[in-house]
């Protein structure tokens, strides 16, 4: 089956990946977790509208890539819940005022719209309502592409004991491979859901998963990787945090 990349990659670039040895198959781990990144009204927009339309209120849209992988995201949660495996998500804080933002600003002339422009009955750092965290979910805070940094993440994989990761989210060139590179530099195993990811520009997204294949992680579709969670036992992780009883 041809992957999304093949059309961007030039003959010599194949070439250079067939005879170098990248893009070997790692496989899934033993103990994994879900990462979801960054999945929230700032990077889908409030609607379902095309990514130009979109970004004329929410500068960092996505527009319809991000509502098509966000039923993708679902059924990847609805599956690692039903292990008792964790589901994690991150997504952004800012003060009200942006100052935060820092460098985020050098690059984009509409920084400072993520908290004053678009709608502001909806905060854009809120995670999309149809993929919302369950109370025994874990939800990571951060400023910066990676989820790793200045966060509480890596240390959540440890106090679990989590030997891989599961990824989906946004945008697939920035915070997802950011993500992606430092979790392999922990030496975790990471599998990224194709399907499950989304970015505003086509060719970035398709190149960063061809650069995240060929030396960083698996890109799976998530059939494989509903597969993969089907196979594994619901008694991996006896620490996660507790579902609150359902009342009668």
């Amino acid at each position: 089956m041809p992957r999304i990349w093949e059309r961007f990659l030039t003959e010599r670039d194949k070439q250079v990946f067939a005879a170098s040895g990248y893009g070997a198959r790692q496989g899934f781990g033993r103990r994994p977790a879900l990462l979801i990144i960054d999945v929230s009204y700032g990077f889908t927009g409030d609607v379902r509208e095309p990514v130009m339309t979109s970004i004329e209120r929410w500068p960092n849209s996505c527009g319809e890539d991000a509502w098509d992988a966000v039923p993708v995201i679902k059924s990847v949660a609805t599956a690692f819940r039903a292990k008792n495996l964790p589901v994690i998500y991150t997504t952004g804080v800012a003060r009200p005022d942006n100052w935060d933002a820092g460098s985020w600003s050098w690059k984009n002339a509409r920084t400072q719209e993520w908290t004053t422009g678009a709608d502001r009955r909806i905060d854009p750092n809120d995670i999309v309502a149809d993929i919302a965290p369950e109370p025994q979910d874990l939800v990571v805070l951060k400023q910066k592409p990676s989820g790793f940094h200045a966060s509480n993440l890596l240390s959540y994989l440890v106090l679990l004991g989590c030997d891989s990761l599961v990824v989906t989210g946004t945008s697939t060139s920035g915070c997802v491979r950011a993500t992606v590179v430092d979790a392999f530099s922990f030496n975790y195993r990471v599998s990224v859901v194709e399907d499950g990811c989304f970015d505003r520009c086509d060719a970035s997204h398709a190149i960063s998963l061809a650069d995240m294949n060929a030396k960083y992680a698996d890109v799976v579709s998530s059939h494989e990787a509903l597969e993969f969670v089907a196979g594994l036992n619901n008694d991996l992780f006896d620490n996660l945090p507790k579902r609150p009883p359902t009342s009668a």
